[in-house]
């Protein structure tokens, strides 16, 4: 993310920065990947590291079923059950050592713990709901459609304004960032980006608690979630700056890119990995040559898994999709158009279609879970 602060700070890193008081703030570097990467540096009332209390850690490790699979898959997404407490809500569905693919339907704020994941950066993109990502770099306001990325190690809780709501997690144990190809050396968005830095909600609403007692933070790690009780409140930040934060990015502010012929998957992306990429799928023109046919052509994803998560539209390559559906297009078979639909898309002048994609590059294991909500005969639905 491109460099942005909040609150105060001095005006020179890793110098003394004093209360009223004569005391010192407490200066603490937040970084991805040792030094080398984007960091930030907070400035707390308090130091962040007196623990009072440290809980048994409990497994939160995915039931994966089977180890390899050639199949086409549909996971009914909605069926995922309801349940009050964030964690609990988050239900693992499909998972490699890259990544989770988590579905959660969560009805009550997260107001009574904190949570950081000390493993992976996190993608929450919200189906269903509004609200505010408190962090302790501050809060963001939320709403459908939008994609919330938290950076790895962020402390956060989560304001619902509703019990109705539902989310589609992706895990990542790599940084996600944007194509390399949206931003030039500087780390700003090119022009032809389909989405640039206006477009983003960044924290704006810096909270400073200076609270003493227990604060139980549940951190994840290795599959494991610690419960660990700090002296201070955890959003006791002064101010901060840099280029590591959470921040949102709405599905709607996505800018589709279009040309006389079919465009291929890399046009929709929105996120990069070094292990899968995340490609939005918005309402858009269809392809204007005068014999264009819109709907994708065939295709054999040799190399990737395709996951397909279905938000809201007709999808126009797929018959019989609801909302909150997931397809898994497993790497070494081809998938394409359901029948029918090719002649179908033929003289329409565009889509109505919202959809996240997900594309591994390594084949990702189902779970006892995503089995219990399974069309089982969807591997037939390319058949007349």
């Amino acid at each position: 993310m491109y460099y942005h602060h909040l609150g105060k700070i001095p005006r020179k890193r890793h110098t003394q920065f004093r209360k009223t008081d004569g005391s010192l703030y407490y200066e603490e570097l937040f970084s991805t990947e040792g030094f080398s990467d984007n960091s930030s540096l907070l400035y707390h009332l308090h130091p962040p590291t007196e623990i009072v209390k440290v809980e048994d850690a409990y497994s939160v490790a995915p039931r994966i079923v089977s180890t390899g699979q050639l199949k086409h898959r549909s996971l009914i997404g909605f069926n995922i059950a309801p349940k009050a407490d964030f964690l609990e809500s988050r239900i693992p569905v499909l998972v490699n050592n890259d990544c989770q693919i988590q579905l959660a339907a969560p009805q009550q704020s997260l107001r009574n713990y904190f949570y950081k994941n000390a493993d992976a950066d996190e993608m929450l993109f919200v189906h269903k709901g509004t609200g505010t990502l408190r962090t302790m770099y501050g809060n963001i306001p939320f709403e459908y459609g939008d994609y919330l990325v938290i950076p790895r190690g962020t402390i956060y809780q989560i304001d619902f304004d509703t019990t109705d709501n539902r989310l589609f997690i992706v895990e990542s144990y790599h940084p996600i960032e944007f194509p390399k190809r949206y931003v030039n050396k500087q780390g700003q968005l090119l022009e032809h980006a389909p989405f640039c830095e206006r477009d983003f909600k960044v924290p704006m609403q810096l909270e400073t608690h200076d609270e003493k007692g227990e604060f139980l933070i549940k951190v994840k790690k290795q599959q494991q979630i610690y419960p660990y009780y700090y002296r201070w409140h955890p959003f006791g930040v002064v101010g901060w700056d840099g280029c590591n934060y959470p921040f949102a990015l709405s599905i709607h502010d996505f800018e589709p890119i279009t040309g006389r012929v079919h465009q291929p998957p890399p046009v929709h992306q929105t996120f990069d990995t070094r292990a899968f990429v995340v490609c939005s799928f918005v309402p858009r023109l269809y392809d204007y040559h005068p014999l264009a046919i819109p709907a994708p052509y065939y295709h054999s994803n040799i190399d990737s898994d395709e996951v397909l998560y279905y938000v809201d539209g007709d999808f126009m390559s797929r018959k019989h999709v609801e909302k909150g559906q997931i397809t898994l297009h497993p790497g070494g078979v081809p998938h394409g158009p359901h029948p029918g639909t090719i002649e179908k898309s033929i003289g329409a002048k565009e889509t109505y279609e919202l959809a996240v994609m997900v594309d591994t590059f390594k084949p990702l294991f189902l779970t006892q879970e995503a089995l219990a909500i399974e069309d089982p005969d969807y591997f037939k639905s390319w058949l007349p």
